[in-house]
């Protein structure tokens, strides 16, 4: 394998890395649910997303051509992710989870 290839996919995997480790973070560190519920939904989908580019770019290489596998685990993915964030955000305001002060906005006031 090219060097160059082995050097896109190293940077792939760590941006990956990055965006997962920057989630788990944002979930555990903000203080009410709405203001968790961005870590999981926005950066762990872009590093999920960044791991699947990794592993195109590697299978890719190896002359197996593009894998319809991989693509569709990313368009579920990007599918999935921010339905079952709004749906989680939508049960939260119904049952008038409490909120930060920090959180703006009151939807159900």
């Amino acid at each position: 394998m090219p060097f160059w290839i082995e050097l896109l996919v190293c940077a792939f995997l760590l941006l990956g890395s990055l965006f997962a480790l920057i989630g788990a973070i944002g979930l555990f560190r903000l203080p009410d649910f709405y203001m968790r519920l961005h870590g999981p939904t926005k950066a762990t989908t872009l590093g999920v997303g960044s791991i699947i580019l990794a592993s195109i770019t590697f299978f890719g290489s190896q002359g197996e051509g593009l894998s319809i596998h991989e693509l569709l685990i990313t368009l579920f993915l990007f599918i999935t992710a921010p339905v079952s964030a709004h749906m989680l955000a939508k049960a939260a305001m119904q049952q008038k989870l409490p909120m930060d002060e920090k959180t703006i906005g009151k939807p159900w006031e």
